[in-house]
């Protein structure tokens, strides 16, 4: 197949593509490993997976196999029959996260959407009508459907699309007797990323994780983890509420489940799942084979489960909590060389600079030295490198930040 150039893709899009997205100017045509590259044949460093999607890296030969074989076997049937891995998946994701039970869907965004159908339900469920309200945190970011947009707190996102479903409160992460004032006997649920990753890359105080546990465990109000982003490794953990100690009710998974196949789920505890009947959500495509048997393998990958994982000490979830130590010292070391970089945020492999400036000029300074990296909430240049990121990866990566913030800077 013969690749158009550049100019010929990008026009083609400027006159047929819905242009509601500002693209990079970089056309990116096959992968291998941590490195993209583009119509041109130049090598990226890719430290943004896609917005934490591609977690094995790129052209992953294990992945491949196991989507050419479902590919060749049987891709869909919908949700009107069985087939032999949806409940497989629901399995494995049960024993990494405590929770009974999983619908499938096909993106991060309707796992939100089903999980504020599901707290709803429960409580009609429970003959408490009334318990319709959700309170969300400033900062972050749920989706772009309808439902997730509502429980979206940045106006910039929220008001060309108004009104929205009513009966959300935002509260802030650092006012946790805020929190407690907005839940009352109208609340079905709060809704909080353990470490928010379109905001900023910002992690939850300890002492309001602590108050949302503490005000779902006291009012009964169901507790919303939304680990679409921090979730499945991507911090160290198997689910980042994990590091709290938290018990939710309900989990949004989404990004890195099917490593660039699209796949999502909400994840439900016994209680509320008890009140869920037949009809009350559905899907065409969501939990079809392709998606479960690639979302299968990735979670084998993750977990070490399989003889075929290169990476001891739990999988690729270990491998990411030990790199991740050294990825956060690096960038530590880039703080005190750059009076640019007011602090460095996140866990795991989930890693933000926050700057005194714009990102935008280090995010496309970085890409034309050959890393890649994005810029959310202004500020931070965010970082979420596949979970095979290696030591020698960081380092390189981090050298390249070192040149551009002194250039940026100068």
């Amino acid at each position: 197949m013969n690749m158009p150039s550049a100019t010929v893709i990008q026009d083609l899009e400027s006159r047929h593509v819905l242009q509601t997205y500002k693209r990079q100017p970089l056309v990116l045509v096959r992968g291998r490993g941590m490195h993209l590259y583009d119509s041109d044949g130049r090598g990226h460093l890719d430290f943004i997976s896609g917005i934490g999607v591609t977690v094995l890296g790129h052209g992953h030969e294990g992945l491949a196999t196991v989507i050419a074989d479902q590919a060749q076997t049987l891709l869909h049937t919908s949700n009107l029959y069985y087939h032999p891995l949806q409940g497989q998946l629901a399995a494995r994701l049960a024993a990494l996260s405590g929770l009974e039970r999983a619908f499938f869907c096909n993106s991060g965004a309707e796992a939100m959407e089903a999980c504020l159908k599901f707290a709803r339900r429960y409580w009609y469920s429970q003959g408490r009508s009334q318990r319709t309200r959700f309170v969300a945190l400033e900062h972050g970011f749920s989706g772009r459907t309808l439902g997730a947009l509502s429980v979206t707190a940045n106006p910039h996102y929220r008001e060309p699309f108004g009104p929205l479903i009513p009966g959300v409160t935002f509260v802030s992460p650092d006012d946790p007797s805020a929190l407690r004032a907005a839940v009352t006997d109208e609340t079905a649920a709060i809704i909080a990323e353990p470490l928010q990753g379109e905001g900023g890359v910002r992690p939850l105080p300890e002492v309001m994780a602590a108050t949302i546990a503490d005000v779902a465990r006291a009012t009964g109000t169901l507790l919303l983890a939304d680990e679409v982003q921090c979730g499945l490794g991507r911090t160290g953990w198997p689910f980042h509420f994990q590091s709290f100690n938290w018990q939710p009710d309900l989990v949004t998974v989404g990004k890195a489940i099917g490593a660039g196949v699209p796949v999502g789920a909400a994840l439900v505890s016994g209680r509320v799942a008890a009140q869920i009947a037949a009809g009350d959500h559905g899907t065409t495509y969501g939990g079809n084979l392709l998606a479960t048997r690639a979302a299968l393998y990735v979670i084998e990958q993750l977990t070490g489960t399989t003889d075929a994982v290169p990476y001891a000490h739990g999988g690729l979830i270990g491998h990411v909590r030990e790199v991740g130590q050294y990825f956060g010292e690096q960038l530590e070391g880039l703080r005190e060389r750059h009076a640019i970089v007011d602090h460095v945020r996140g866990a795991g492999v989930m890693r933000g600079l926050a700057l005194t400036i714009d990102a935008q000029p280090v995010v496309d300074r970085a890409r034309e030295a050959g890393l890649l990296v994005n810029r959310t909430a202004e500020c931070v240049v965010r970082m979420l490198p596949p979970f095979i990121v290696s030591t020698d990866d960081i380092d390189a990566a981090v050298a390249i930040l070192d040149r551009v913030l002194t250039e940026v800077a100068a």
